[in-house]
């Protein structure tokens, strides 16, 4: 580890090679707390690159707990862009896996934001702690399993303490979420500075990602935004492209961001149900533009304006509800109400 640390305090990046090395040491706890503060600090002050977070990554799936499906998309981003806004992600995984696109979800509790991807799966009554063999199991039966990441990364908790008193983004907030445990070869990934764009893209290129949209609107939101245009890095076959997508070209018709804020998980949740059941709003069309960057890594449709277009007359259909009814954990909820009432009797 002191040759890493050595070449990191005088501002060199890591090679691939290196990076797994250096990530392998930390996942084994084989470093003190003082060695990963410097490890991850004098990364953060130099500046994260490709090779960097491709190294971490490697290790970190290599050491998650695997969930064995295959032809899924993610749609895990980093957060942290500080809006605070209503599970966009989350929903448009949703919107997708009704659509018959296979989805294994990544996701974590609240850290930037007041609700996270597990809080309003929770609040929804979808399964969160489930093992490998279940989420195989709920995403042939029903195109959706969520894997929480503090249940498969084990690893992490070497590093956990030391992250909590650094306080601030490292190196972790940019390889959890391209280290699902079922190891996807398809990736909708949004990232909170744009200048992250094509970093993940060579990151994920040398992972042999077969097709991933990394995106980041100039807004400054890490989804795909209704309201202004948002940069687009593609990753296809090993070749890397840029897009750009604008909402005014595509007639989206959103109203103001506001529309877009979030609360807690109660909250977001009664939105999220309010447009699976084809309430029309700003929130809808957000999810819509982001459920179309998941049809088209996932290949369903060529041209982004289709996509969208598809997207949309699904969700206002009402159809996403009805397949929400199918994956939502009812019978654990209506046998604790049952059991409850036997308890007053």
């Amino acid at each position: 580890m002191k040759n890493f640390l050595k070449k990191l305090n005088n501002k060199e990046n890591l090679t691939f090679e290196e990076s797994k090395s250096a990530f392998e040491i930390l996942m084994e706890g084989k470093v003190s707390d003082e060695e990963i503060f410097d490890f991850l600090t004098n990364l953060s002050k130099k500046g994260e690159v490709s090779d960097e977070i491709a190294g971490g990554v490697y290790v970190l799936r290599n050491k998650a707990k695997k969930v064995n499906i295959e032809n899924c998309i993610d749609t895990c981003g980093t957060g942290g862009d500080g809006k605070n806004t209503l599970n966009i992600s989350t929903a448009s995984a949703l919107l997708l896996s009704s659509m018959e696109v296979r989805v294994a979800k990544h996701g974590n509790k609240a850290v930037s934001s007041k609700c996270g991807s597990a809080d309003v799966l929770e609040e929804l009554k979808i399964k969160i702690n489930l093992e490998p063999k279940e989420i195989e199991n709920e995403i042939r039966k029903n195109n959706f399993g969520f894997m929480f990441a503090p249940n498969y990364h084990s690893a992490m908790k070497y590093v956990g303490p030391t992250r909590k008193k650094i306080g601030k983004r490292t190196i972790f907030n940019m390889i959890g979420p391209l280290s699902s445990p079922a190891l996807v070869e398809r990736q909708v990934v949004g990232v909170f500075d744009k200048k992250l764009l094509k970093i993940f893209a060579n990151a994920l290129k040398n992972l042999n990602i077969k097709f991933a949209w990394i995106v980041n609107s100039e807004d400054g939101l890490d989804e795909i935004s209704p309201y202004d245009k948002t940069n687009v890095v593609q990753l296809k076959n090993g070749e890397i492209t840029e897009i750009v997508i604008n909402p005014s070209a595509l007639n989206i018709g959103a109203d103001k961001f506001e529309n877009l804020l979030g609360d807690d998980d109660k909250y977001n949740a009664n939105k999220m149900i309010n447009i699976f059941k084809g309430e029309d709003n700003d929130f809808s069309k957000s999810v819509c533009l982001n459920a179309a960057a998941g049809l088209i890594v996932a290949e369903k449709h060529s041209k982004f304006i289709d996509a969208y277009n598809s997207s949309r007359k699904h969700i206002l259909s009402g159809k996403t509800f009805e397949h929400l009814k199918n994956i939502q954990n009812v019978w654990k909820y209506t046998w604790k109400n049952n059991n409850k009432k036997k308890r007053k009797n």
